[in-house]
Protein backbone atom coordinates (compact mmCIF):
# COMPACT_ATOMS: atom_id res chain seq x y z
CA UNK A 1 0.00 0.00 0.00
CA UNK A 2 1.49 3.31 -1.12
CA UNK A 3 2.11 6.01 1.44
CA UNK A 4 0.25 9.31 1.14
CA UNK A 5 0.68 12.71 2.68
CA UNK A 6 -1.36 13.56 5.74
CA UNK A 7 -3.32 16.07 3.65
CA UNK A 8 -4.17 13.40 1.07
CA UNK A 9 -5.14 10.97 3.83
CA UNK A 10 -7.48 13.59 5.26
CA UNK A 11 -9.18 14.22 1.92
CA UNK A 12 -9.51 10.50 1.18
CA UNK A 13 -10.99 9.87 4.63
CA UNK A 14 -13.51 12.68 4.11
CA UNK A 15 -14.49 11.14 0.77
CA UNK A 16 -14.86 7.71 2.37
CA UNK A 17 -17.18 9.30 4.92
CA UNK A 18 -19.41 10.69 2.19
CA UNK A 19 -18.49 14.34 2.68
CA UNK A 20 -19.62 16.42 -0.29
CA UNK A 21 -19.18 19.99 0.96
CA UNK A 22 -16.60 21.69 3.17
CA UNK A 23 -16.97 25.28 4.41
CA UNK A 24 -13.71 27.06 4.98
CA UNK A 25 -11.13 29.76 4.60
CA UNK A 26 -7.48 29.06 3.68
CA UNK A 27 -4.33 30.11 5.49
CA UNK A 28 -0.71 29.12 5.74
CA UNK A 29 -1.20 26.29 8.22
CA UNK A 30 -3.71 24.46 6.00
CA UNK A 31 -2.27 25.06 2.53
CA UNK A 32 -1.24 21.39 2.13
CA UNK A 33 -4.87 20.41 2.73
CA UNK A 34 -6.14 23.01 0.27
CA UNK A 35 -3.69 21.71 -2.31
CA UNK A 36 -4.95 18.17 -1.72
CA UNK A 37 -8.56 19.35 -2.13
CA UNK A 38 -7.60 21.08 -5.38
CA UNK A 39 -5.87 17.98 -6.75
CA UNK A 40 -8.66 15.64 -5.67
CA UNK A 41 -11.60 17.63 -7.03
CA UNK A 42 -14.03 15.30 -5.26
CA UNK A 43 -15.23 17.66 -2.52
CA UNK A 44 -16.90 21.01 -3.11
CA UNK A 45 -15.28 23.73 -1.03
CA UNK A 46 -17.33 26.81 -0.11
CA UNK A 47 -15.18 29.88 0.45
CA UNK A 48 -16.81 31.97 3.15
CA UNK A 49 -15.64 35.47 4.09
CA UNK A 50 -15.14 34.79 7.81
CA UNK A 51 -14.44 31.64 9.77
CA UNK A 52 -17.40 32.16 12.11
CA UNK A 53 -19.62 32.11 9.04
CA UNK A 54 -18.06 28.79 8.00
CA UNK A 55 -19.21 27.19 11.24
CA UNK A 56 -22.74 28.63 11.02
CA UNK A 57 -23.01 27.56 7.37
CA UNK A 58 -21.97 24.05 8.41
CA UNK A 59 -24.63 24.17 11.14
CA UNK A 60 -27.29 25.22 8.65
CA UNK A 61 -26.23 22.45 6.28
CA UNK A 62 -26.31 19.87 9.09
CA UNK A 63 -29.58 21.00 10.63
CA UNK A 64 -31.42 21.02 7.29
CA UNK A 65 -30.00 17.78 5.85
CA UNK A 66 -29.25 15.61 8.87
CA UNK A 67 -25.66 15.17 7.62
CA UNK A 68 -22.67 16.40 9.60
CA UNK A 69 -21.28 19.78 8.61
CA UNK A 70 -17.55 20.08 7.91
CA UNK A 71 -15.36 23.14 8.46
CA UNK A 72 -11.75 23.77 7.46
CA UNK A 73 -9.84 26.75 8.88
CA UNK A 74 -6.26 27.73 9.49
CA UNK A 75 -4.37 28.04 12.77
CA UNK A 76 -4.44 30.92 15.24
CA UNK A 77 -7.11 33.45 14.27
CA UNK A 78 -8.74 30.99 11.90
CA UNK A 79 -9.38 28.61 14.78
CA UNK A 80 -10.30 31.28 17.31
CA UNK A 81 -12.76 32.89 14.86
CA UNK A 82 -14.50 29.51 14.67
CA UNK A 83 -14.99 29.20 18.43
CA UNK A 84 -18.37 30.99 18.49
CA UNK A 85 -19.83 28.58 15.94
CA UNK A 86 -18.31 25.57 17.69
CA UNK A 87 -19.93 26.67 20.96
CA UNK A 88 -23.21 27.32 19.17
CA UNK A 89 -23.18 23.79 17.75
CA UNK A 90 -22.41 22.32 21.16
CA UNK A 91 -25.32 24.15 22.81
CA UNK A 92 -27.78 23.17 20.07
CA UNK A 93 -26.48 19.60 19.52
CA UNK A 94 -25.46 20.06 15.88
CA UNK A 95 -23.17 17.41 14.32
CA UNK A 96 -20.07 19.15 12.97
CA UNK A 97 -16.41 18.33 12.42
CA UNK A 98 -14.04 21.30 12.49
CA UNK A 99 -10.59 20.73 11.01
CA UNK A 100 -8.03 23.32 12.08
CA UNK A 101 -4.48 23.83 10.96
CA UNK A 102 -1.72 24.11 13.53
CA UNK A 103 1.90 25.21 13.50
CA UNK A 104 4.48 22.40 13.02
CA UNK A 105 4.78 20.09 16.01
CA UNK A 106 8.30 21.28 16.81
CA UNK A 107 7.00 24.83 17.23
CA UNK A 108 3.97 24.06 19.40
CA UNK A 109 4.31 25.98 22.66
CA UNK A 110 6.85 28.45 21.30
CA UNK A 111 4.39 31.27 20.51
CA UNK A 112 5.04 30.74 16.82
CA UNK A 113 3.38 32.89 14.18
CA UNK A 114 -0.38 32.24 14.16
CA UNK A 115 -0.13 29.70 16.96
CA UNK A 116 -3.01 29.21 19.38
CA UNK A 117 -3.73 26.41 21.81
CA UNK A 118 -6.70 25.21 19.80
CA UNK A 119 -7.18 22.04 21.82
CA UNK A 120 -7.10 23.98 25.06
CA UNK A 121 -9.38 26.73 23.77
CA UNK A 122 -11.98 24.31 22.40
CA UNK A 123 -11.85 21.74 25.20
CA UNK A 124 -14.94 23.09 26.90
CA UNK A 125 -16.89 24.16 23.83
CA UNK A 126 -16.60 20.99 21.76
CA UNK A 127 -17.91 17.49 22.29
CA UNK A 128 -14.37 16.17 21.80
CA UNK A 129 -11.12 17.36 20.26
CA UNK A 130 -7.85 15.97 18.97
CA UNK A 131 -4.31 17.13 18.28
CA UNK A 132 -2.95 14.70 15.68
CA UNK A 133 0.85 14.39 15.80
CA UNK A 134 1.25 11.24 13.71
CA UNK A 135 0.05 11.02 10.07
CA UNK A 136 -0.45 7.26 10.53
CA UNK A 137 -3.26 8.05 13.02
CA UNK A 138 -4.92 10.75 10.97
CA UNK A 139 -7.30 8.58 8.96
CA UNK A 140 -8.57 6.71 12.01
CA UNK A 141 -8.97 9.95 13.97
CA UNK A 142 -11.09 11.52 11.22
CA UNK A 143 -13.40 8.51 11.10
CA UNK A 144 -13.65 8.48 14.88
CA UNK A 145 -14.36 12.23 14.92
CA UNK A 146 -17.36 11.77 12.62
CA UNK A 147 -18.59 8.87 14.73
CA UNK A 148 -18.49 10.98 17.89
CA UNK A 149 -20.02 14.04 16.20
CA UNK A 150 -23.00 12.11 14.86
CA UNK A 151 -23.72 9.45 17.50
CA UNK A 152 -25.38 9.90 20.85
CA UNK A 153 -26.13 13.55 21.47
CA UNK A 154 -24.71 15.20 18.31
CA UNK A 155 -22.13 17.93 18.64
CA UNK A 156 -18.97 19.53 17.26
CA UNK A 157 -15.64 17.70 17.20
CA UNK A 158 -12.38 19.57 16.56
CA UNK A 159 -9.39 17.98 14.84
CA UNK A 160 -6.21 20.08 15.08
CA UNK A 161 -3.55 19.05 12.53
CA UNK A 162 0.00 20.49 12.61
CA UNK A 163 1.39 21.51 9.24
CA UNK A 164 4.23 18.98 9.28
CA UNK A 165 1.70 16.17 9.86
CA UNK A 166 -0.15 17.31 6.74
CA UNK A 167 3.08 16.97 4.73
CA UNK A 168 4.48 13.78 6.28
CA UNK A 169 3.48 10.46 4.72
CA UNK A 170 1.83 7.30 6.00
CA UNK A 171 -0.41 4.50 4.82
CA UNK A 172 -4.18 4.80 4.93
CA UNK A 173 -6.87 2.15 4.83
CA UNK A 174 -10.55 2.83 5.39
CA UNK A 175 -11.36 1.50 8.85
CA UNK A 176 -14.30 -0.70 9.64
CA UNK A 177 -17.19 0.25 11.91
CA UNK A 178 -16.04 2.51 14.71
CA UNK A 179 -16.34 1.21 18.26
CA UNK A 180 -14.86 3.71 20.64
CA UNK A 181 -13.30 2.28 23.79
CA UNK A 182 -15.36 4.38 26.17
CA UNK A 183 -17.93 6.35 24.18
CA UNK A 184 -20.88 4.04 23.63
CA UNK A 185 -24.10 6.03 23.95
CA UNK A 186 -27.19 4.14 25.02
CA UNK A 187 -29.59 4.26 22.09
CA UNK A 188 -32.29 1.82 23.23
CA UNK A 189 -34.26 2.40 26.40
CA UNK A 190 -34.79 -0.08 29.19
CA UNK A 191 -38.05 -1.82 28.13
CA UNK A 192 -39.37 -1.81 31.68
CA UNK A 193 -38.98 1.97 31.85
CA UNK A 194 -40.86 2.44 28.59
CA UNK A 195 -43.65 0.24 29.90
CA UNK A 196 -43.77 2.36 33.06
CA UNK A 197 -43.93 5.54 30.95
CA UNK A 198 -46.79 4.15 28.85
CA UNK A 199 -48.72 3.24 32.00
CA UNK A 200 -48.18 6.74 33.40
CA UNK A 201 -49.38 8.30 30.15
CA UNK A 202 -52.46 6.08 30.02
CA UNK A 203 -53.39 7.01 33.60
CA UNK A 204 -52.77 10.76 33.29
CA UNK A 205 -55.70 13.17 33.30
CA UNK A 206 -53.71 16.26 32.32
CA UNK A 207 -50.70 15.10 30.27
CA UNK A 208 -48.37 17.33 28.24
CA UNK A 209 -45.71 16.19 25.77
CA UNK A 210 -42.82 18.64 26.10
CA UNK A 211 -40.73 18.16 22.95
CA UNK A 212 -37.35 19.53 21.90
CA UNK A 213 -34.61 19.55 19.33
CA UNK A 214 -33.66 15.99 20.14
CA UNK A 215 -36.64 14.82 18.10
CA UNK A 216 -35.35 16.77 15.09
CA UNK A 217 -31.85 15.35 15.59
CA UNK A 218 -33.18 11.81 15.80
CA UNK A 219 -34.36 11.98 12.18
CA UNK A 220 -37.63 12.33 10.24
CA UNK A 221 -39.04 9.06 11.59
CA UNK A 222 -38.99 10.46 15.14
CA UNK A 223 -41.30 13.27 14.08
CA UNK A 224 -43.65 10.79 12.44
CA UNK A 225 -43.67 8.67 15.58
CA UNK A 226 -44.41 11.74 17.71
CA UNK A 227 -47.42 12.49 15.53
CA UNK A 228 -48.63 8.92 15.88
CA UNK A 229 -48.19 9.02 19.65
CA UNK A 230 -50.26 12.20 19.81
CA UNK A 231 -52.95 10.61 17.64
CA UNK A 232 -53.36 7.52 19.79
CA UNK A 233 -53.02 9.22 23.19
CA UNK A 234 -54.65 12.60 22.51
CA UNK A 235 -51.96 14.29 24.59
CA UNK A 236 -51.34 17.98 23.81
CA UNK A 237 -47.90 18.95 22.51
CA UNK A 238 -45.68 21.91 23.20
CA UNK A 239 -42.14 22.52 22.00
CA UNK A 240 -38.95 24.37 22.75
CA UNK A 241 -37.57 26.87 20.27
CA UNK A 242 -35.32 24.17 18.80
CA UNK A 243 -38.09 21.60 18.46
CA UNK A 244 -40.45 23.58 16.23
CA UNK A 245 -41.61 21.53 13.25
CA UNK A 246 -41.42 18.15 14.97
CA UNK A 247 -45.20 18.38 15.40
CA UNK A 248 -47.16 20.43 12.84
CA UNK A 249 -48.35 23.88 13.93
CA UNK A 250 -51.69 23.07 12.27
CA UNK A 251 -52.11 19.91 14.37
CA UNK A 252 -55.16 19.70 16.64
CA UNK A 253 -53.11 19.11 19.80
CA UNK A 254 -50.54 21.84 19.17
CA UNK A 255 -50.16 24.26 22.07
CA UNK A 256 -47.47 26.40 20.50
CA UNK A 257 -43.98 27.09 21.79
CA UNK A 258 -43.52 27.28 25.55
CA UNK A 259 -41.21 29.31 27.74
CA UNK A 260 -40.21 32.95 27.94
CA UNK A 261 -41.94 33.98 24.71
CA UNK A 262 -44.26 30.98 24.45
CA UNK A 263 -48.03 30.96 24.25
CA UNK A 264 -50.30 31.37 27.24
CA UNK A 265 -51.88 27.98 26.64
CA UNK A 266 -48.53 26.17 26.44
CA UNK A 267 -47.19 27.69 29.64
CA UNK A 268 -50.43 27.27 31.57
CA UNK A 269 -50.77 23.66 30.43
CA UNK A 270 -47.23 22.94 31.63
CA UNK A 271 -48.01 24.63 34.94
CA UNK A 272 -51.27 22.73 35.51
CA UNK A 273 -50.31 19.33 34.06
CA UNK A 274 -50.32 16.19 36.16
CA UNK A 275 -47.79 14.50 33.84
CA UNK A 276 -45.02 16.15 31.84
CA UNK A 277 -43.19 13.92 29.36
CA UNK A 278 -39.99 15.62 28.18
CA UNK A 279 -38.90 14.16 24.85
CA UNK A 280 -35.50 15.26 23.59
CA UNK A 281 -35.61 18.52 25.57
CA UNK A 282 -33.43 19.65 28.44
CA UNK A 283 -35.43 21.92 30.80
CA UNK A 284 -33.57 25.04 29.69
CA UNK A 285 -33.94 28.11 31.91
CA UNK A 286 -35.82 29.93 29.12
CA UNK A 287 -38.40 27.14 29.33
CA UNK A 288 -38.72 26.59 33.05
CA UNK A 289 -38.77 30.13 34.39
CA UNK A 290 -38.50 30.10 38.19
CA UNK A 291 -37.64 26.52 39.05
CA UNK A 292 -39.58 26.25 42.31
CA UNK A 293 -42.74 27.27 40.45
CA UNK A 294 -42.21 25.10 37.37
CA UNK A 295 -45.05 22.59 36.89
CA UNK A 296 -45.31 22.10 40.66
CA UNK A 297 -47.96 19.37 40.76
CA UNK A 298 -46.88 17.12 37.93
CA UNK A 299 -45.01 13.88 37.71
CA UNK A 300 -42.14 14.29 35.29
CA UNK A 301 -40.53 11.91 32.83
CA UNK A 302 -37.38 12.82 30.92
CA UNK A 303 -36.30 10.91 27.80
CA UNK A 304 -32.87 12.02 26.59
CA UNK A 305 -29.83 10.41 25.02
CA UNK A 306 -27.54 12.57 27.15
CA UNK A 307 -27.40 10.95 30.56
CA UNK A 308 -25.99 14.12 32.11
CA UNK A 309 -29.10 16.11 31.14
CA UNK A 310 -31.39 14.02 33.32
CA UNK A 311 -31.91 15.56 36.77
CA UNK A 312 -29.40 18.29 35.95
CA UNK A 313 -31.93 21.13 36.22
CA UNK A 314 -35.29 19.63 37.18
CA UNK A 315 -35.71 16.53 39.32
CA UNK A 316 -37.82 13.95 37.49
CA UNK A 317 -39.77 10.92 38.60
CA UNK A 318 -38.56 8.76 35.73
CA UNK A 319 -35.38 9.32 33.73
CA UNK A 320 -34.94 7.30 30.55
CA UNK A 321 -31.61 7.34 28.73
CA UNK A 322 -32.25 6.63 25.06
CA UNK A 323 -32.41 8.08 21.60
CA UNK A 324 -35.82 9.72 21.60
CA UNK A 325 -36.72 8.23 18.21
CA UNK A 326 -36.21 4.70 19.49
CA UNK A 327 -38.09 5.56 22.69
CA UNK A 328 -41.05 6.90 20.70
CA UNK A 329 -41.06 3.76 18.56
CA UNK A 330 -41.22 1.60 21.67
CA UNK A 331 -43.91 3.79 23.27
CA UNK A 332 -46.17 3.54 20.23
CA UNK A 333 -45.60 -0.21 19.89
CA UNK A 334 -46.30 -0.96 23.56
CA UNK A 335 -49.36 1.32 23.67
CA UNK A 336 -50.88 -0.47 20.69
CA UNK A 337 -49.88 -3.92 21.92
CA UNK A 338 -51.68 -3.28 25.19
CA UNK A 339 -54.66 -1.93 23.27
CA UNK A 340 -54.91 1.11 25.49
CA UNK A 341 -57.98 3.19 24.62
CA UNK A 342 -57.44 6.85 23.92
CA UNK A 343 -57.72 8.48 27.39
CA UNK A 344 -60.67 10.71 28.14
CA UNK A 345 -59.05 14.12 28.47
CA UNK A 346 -62.16 16.12 27.61
CA UNK A 347 -61.98 18.22 30.77
CA UNK A 348 -58.28 18.90 30.17
CA UNK A 349 -59.00 19.93 26.59
CA UNK A 350 -61.75 22.29 27.78
CA UNK A 351 -59.30 24.00 30.11
CA UNK A 352 -56.78 24.31 27.30
CA UNK A 353 -59.47 25.77 25.04
CA UNK A 354 -60.12 28.40 27.69
CA UNK A 355 -56.45 29.37 27.74
CA UNK A 356 -56.37 29.44 23.94
CA UNK A 357 -59.31 31.85 24.02
CA UNK A 358 -56.99 34.46 25.50
CA UNK A 359 -55.38 34.61 22.01
CA UNK A 360 -52.02 35.44 23.48
CA UNK A 361 -50.38 35.90 20.08
CA UNK A 362 -52.80 38.60 19.00
CA UNK A 363 -51.31 42.04 18.61
CA UNK A 364 -52.59 45.58 18.06
CA UNK A 365 -52.55 46.80 14.46
CA UNK A 366 -51.10 50.14 13.43
CA UNK A 367 -52.47 51.36 10.14
CA UNK A 368 -49.63 53.83 9.67
CA UNK A 369 -46.75 51.41 10.26
CA UNK A 370 -46.01 47.76 9.56
CA UNK A 371 -46.36 45.64 12.68
CA UNK A 372 -43.53 43.08 12.75
CA UNK A 373 -45.93 40.27 13.65
CA UNK A 374 -48.04 41.17 10.62
CA UNK A 375 -44.94 41.06 8.42
CA UNK A 376 -44.12 37.53 9.62
CA UNK A 377 -47.68 36.35 9.07
CA UNK A 378 -47.71 37.87 5.58
CA UNK A 379 -44.45 36.07 4.81
CA UNK A 380 -45.94 32.80 6.05
CA UNK A 381 -49.11 33.26 4.01
CA UNK A 382 -47.06 33.83 0.86
CA UNK A 383 -44.63 30.96 1.32
CA UNK A 384 -46.00 28.15 3.52
CA UNK A 385 -47.28 26.13 0.57
CA UNK A 386 -43.67 25.79 -0.60
CA UNK A 387 -42.41 24.40 2.75
CA UNK A 388 -39.61 26.97 3.02
CA UNK A 389 -36.54 26.57 5.17
CA UNK A 390 -36.43 29.48 7.60
CA UNK A 391 -33.29 30.65 9.34
CA UNK A 392 -33.07 33.56 11.73
CA UNK A 393 -30.62 35.85 13.35
CA UNK A 394 -31.17 36.46 17.09
CA UNK A 395 -33.48 38.96 18.74
CA UNK A 396 -37.10 40.05 18.62
CA UNK A 397 -37.45 39.00 14.98
CA UNK A 398 -36.37 35.47 15.98
CA UNK A 399 -39.12 35.21 18.59
CA UNK A 400 -41.75 36.71 16.28
CA UNK A 401 -40.78 34.17 13.63
CA UNK A 402 -41.09 31.33 16.16
CA UNK A 403 -44.50 32.60 17.26
CA UNK A 404 -46.11 33.55 13.96
CA UNK A 405 -44.53 31.37 11.26
CA UNK A 406 -46.23 27.98 11.52
CA UNK A 407 -43.80 25.11 10.97
CA UNK A 408 -45.23 21.86 9.67
CA UNK A 409 -42.12 19.75 9.12
CA UNK A 410 -38.81 19.05 10.86
CA UNK A 411 -35.53 20.48 9.54
CA UNK A 412 -37.22 23.64 8.21
CA UNK A 413 -36.53 25.90 11.21
CA UNK A 414 -32.87 26.77 11.77
CA UNK A 415 -32.02 29.13 14.60
CA UNK A 416 -29.46 29.67 17.34
CA UNK A 417 -31.16 28.59 20.54
CA UNK A 418 -28.77 27.83 23.38
CA UNK A 419 -26.05 30.38 22.63
CA UNK A 420 -28.27 32.99 20.97
CA UNK A 421 -25.68 33.99 18.38
CA UNK A 422 -26.30 37.15 16.40
CA UNK A 423 -25.03 36.67 12.85
CA UNK A 424 -26.13 33.04 12.64
CA UNK A 425 -28.94 33.36 10.10
CA UNK A 426 -27.29 34.39 6.83
CA UNK A 427 -24.48 31.82 6.82
CA UNK A 428 -26.91 29.17 8.09
CA UNK A 429 -29.17 29.99 5.15
CA UNK A 430 -26.22 29.59 2.80
CA UNK A 431 -25.46 26.16 4.26
CA UNK A 432 -29.11 25.14 4.06
CA UNK A 433 -29.38 26.29 0.45
CA UNK A 434 -26.31 24.28 -0.52
CA UNK A 435 -27.75 21.22 1.18
CA UNK A 436 -31.21 21.78 -0.34
CA UNK A 437 -30.60 23.45 -3.72
CA UNK A 438 -34.26 23.37 -4.79
CA UNK A 439 -35.69 24.72 -1.53
CA UNK A 440 -36.88 28.22 -0.79
CA UNK A 441 -34.53 29.44 1.96
CA UNK A 442 -35.32 32.66 3.83
CA UNK A 443 -33.30 34.32 6.58
CA UNK A 444 -35.60 36.35 8.83
CA UNK A 445 -33.28 39.00 10.26
CA UNK A 446 -33.01 42.15 12.29
CA UNK A 447 -31.11 45.19 11.07
CA UNK A 448 -28.57 44.81 13.90
CA UNK A 449 -28.02 41.04 13.74
CA UNK A 450 -27.68 40.88 9.97
CA UNK A 451 -24.62 43.11 10.13
CA UNK A 452 -22.72 40.58 12.23
CA UNK A 453 -21.96 38.46 9.14
CA UNK A 454 -23.14 40.74 6.35
CA UNK A 455 -19.99 39.94 4.36
CA UNK A 456 -21.50 36.56 3.50
CA UNK A 457 -23.64 38.30 0.88
CA UNK A 458 -20.56 37.75 -1.28
CA UNK A 459 -20.52 34.02 -0.60
CA UNK A 460 -24.12 33.61 -1.71
CA UNK A 461 -23.40 35.61 -4.84
CA UNK A 462 -20.26 33.66 -5.70
CA UNK A 463 -22.05 30.32 -5.56
CA UNK A 464 -25.26 31.60 -7.19
CA UNK A 465 -27.43 30.79 -4.20
CA UNK A 466 -30.97 32.25 -4.34
CA UNK A 467 -31.12 32.97 -0.61
CA UNK A 468 -33.68 35.54 0.54
CA UNK A 469 -33.12 37.86 3.51
CA UNK A 470 -36.18 39.46 5.12
CA UNK A 471 -35.10 42.18 7.53
CA UNK A 472 -37.50 43.47 10.18
CA UNK A 473 -35.92 46.90 10.52
CA UNK A 474 -36.99 48.78 13.65
CA UNK A 475 -33.70 50.70 13.96
CA UNK A 476 -33.09 49.21 17.41
CA UNK A 477 -31.39 46.19 18.89
CA UNK A 478 -34.95 45.26 19.64
CA UNK A 479 -34.63 42.66 22.38
CA UNK A 480 -32.02 44.74 24.21
CA UNK A 481 -34.27 47.79 23.96
CA UNK A 482 -37.27 45.78 25.19
CA UNK A 483 -35.39 44.64 28.29
CA UNK A 484 -34.17 48.17 28.90
CA UNK A 485 -37.76 49.40 28.73
CA UNK A 486 -39.05 46.74 31.12
CA UNK A 487 -36.18 46.58 33.60
CA UNK A 488 -34.19 49.81 33.28
CA UNK A 489 -36.96 52.43 33.09
CA UNK A 490 -36.51 52.93 29.32
CA UNK A 491 -32.88 54.00 29.59
CA UNK A 492 -31.93 52.91 26.07
CA UNK A 493 -28.20 52.65 26.57
CA UNK A 494 -26.52 51.91 23.22
CA UNK A 495 -29.45 49.94 21.83
CA UNK A 496 -30.41 52.28 18.99
CA UNK A 497 -29.06 51.16 15.63
CA UNK A 498 -27.47 54.37 14.39
CA UNK A 499 -25.70 54.96 11.06
CA UNK A 500 -27.47 52.07 9.40
CA UNK A 501 -26.50 51.22 5.84
CA UNK A 502 -28.95 51.48 3.00
CA UNK A 503 -29.63 47.75 2.81
CA UNK A 504 -31.04 48.01 -0.70
CA UNK A 505 -27.91 49.69 -2.03
CA UNK A 506 -25.71 47.39 0.03
CA UNK A 507 -27.40 44.34 -1.46
CA UNK A 508 -27.03 45.78 -4.94
CA UNK A 509 -23.32 46.43 -4.29
CA UNK A 510 -22.93 42.69 -3.65
CA UNK A 511 -24.98 41.78 -6.72
CA UNK A 512 -28.21 41.04 -4.87
CA UNK A 513 -31.63 42.42 -5.65
CA UNK A 514 -32.71 44.96 -3.03
CA UNK A 515 -36.33 45.74 -2.05
CA UNK A 516 -37.60 48.17 0.56
CA UNK A 517 -41.09 47.89 2.11
CA UNK A 518 -42.21 50.95 4.04
CA UNK A 519 -46.03 50.82 4.24
CA UNK A 520 -48.55 48.17 5.27
CA UNK A 521 -50.23 48.32 1.86
CA UNK A 522 -46.91 47.46 0.18
CA UNK A 523 -46.20 44.37 2.29
CA UNK A 524 -47.89 41.79 0.08
CA UNK A 525 -46.47 43.14 -3.19
CA UNK A 526 -42.98 43.47 -1.71
CA UNK A 527 -42.95 39.84 -0.59
CA UNK A 528 -44.27 38.77 -3.99
CA UNK A 529 -41.44 40.66 -5.71
CA UNK A 530 -38.92 38.94 -3.43
CA UNK A 531 -40.28 35.50 -4.32
CA UNK A 532 -40.51 36.26 -8.03
CA UNK A 533 -36.77 36.93 -8.33
CA UNK A 534 -34.75 33.77 -9.04
CA UNK A 535 -31.56 35.05 -7.40
CA UNK A 536 -30.60 36.34 -3.96
CA UNK A 537 -32.81 39.12 -2.56
CA UNK A 538 -32.48 41.33 0.49
CA UNK A 539 -35.70 42.94 1.73
CA UNK A 540 -35.57 45.91 4.09
CA UNK A 541 -38.99 45.87 5.76
CA UNK A 542 -39.42 48.99 7.89
CA UNK A 543 -41.52 48.03 10.92
CA UNK A 544 -42.94 49.87 13.90
CA UNK A 545 -39.98 50.88 16.06
CA UNK A 546 -41.07 50.38 19.66
CA UNK A 547 -43.14 47.19 19.48
CA UNK A 548 -42.33 44.66 22.17
CA UNK A 549 -42.34 40.89 21.81
CA UNK A 550 -45.18 39.41 23.86
CA UNK A 551 -46.19 37.12 25.49
CA UNK A 552 -43.21 37.25 27.82
CA UNK A 553 -42.24 35.74 31.14
CA UNK A 554 -39.95 38.18 32.96
CA UNK A 555 -36.62 36.76 34.02
CA UNK A 556 -36.97 34.93 37.31
CA UNK A 557 -40.77 34.83 37.15
CA UNK A 558 -43.07 31.80 37.01
CA UNK A 559 -45.08 30.49 34.06
CA UNK A 560 -48.20 31.96 35.57
CA UNK A 561 -46.62 35.43 35.61
CA UNK A 562 -46.75 36.10 31.89
CA UNK A 563 -47.04 39.53 30.35
CA UNK A 564 -49.51 39.08 27.50
CA UNK A 565 -49.43 42.62 26.16
CA UNK A 566 -48.40 45.98 27.56
CA UNK A 567 -50.01 46.46 31.00
CA UNK A 568 -51.75 43.06 30.75
CA UNK A 569 -50.52 40.22 32.92
CA UNK A 570 -51.78 36.67 33.10
CA UNK A 571 -51.98 36.16 36.83
CA UNK A 572 -50.98 37.41 40.23
CA UNK A 573 -47.35 38.39 39.94
CA UNK A 574 -44.96 38.58 42.85
CA UNK A 575 -43.36 41.93 43.70
CA UNK A 576 -40.11 41.16 41.89
CA UNK A 577 -41.83 40.15 38.67
CA UNK A 578 -44.26 43.06 38.83
CA UNK A 579 -41.33 45.47 39.14
CA UNK A 580 -40.20 44.33 35.69
CA UNK A 581 -43.44 45.25 33.97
Amino acid sequence: MAEKSGADILVEALCDLGVEIVFGYPGGAVLPIYDALFRSGRIKHILVRHEQAATHAAEGYARSTGKPGVVLVTSGPGATNAVTGITDALMDSIPMVVITGQVPTALIGSDAFQEADTVGITRHCSKHNYLVKDPARLGAVIHEAFHIATSGRPGPVVVDIPKDVQVATARYAKPGPIRHKTYRPQVKADPAQIEQLVDMLAAAERPVLYTGGGIINSGPMASQLLRELVRITGAPVTSTLMGLGAYPASGPQWLGMLGMHGTYEANMAMNQADLVVALGSRFDDRVTGRLDAFSPNSRKVHVDIDRSSINKTVRVDLGIVADVGHALEDMVRIWKARQHPRPDTAEWQRRIAGWRARKSLDFPEDGAAIMPQRAIRALWEATHARDPIITTEVGQHQMWAAQHFGFEKPNTWLTSGGLGTMGYGLPAAIGAQLGNPNALVIDIAGEASIQMNIQELATAKQYRLPVKIFILNNEYMGMVRQWQELTYESRYSESYSDSLPDFVKLGEAYGWKGIRIERPDALESGIAAMLAHDGPVIVDCMVSKLVNCFPMIPSGAAHTDMILQANEVSGTMDDEARALV
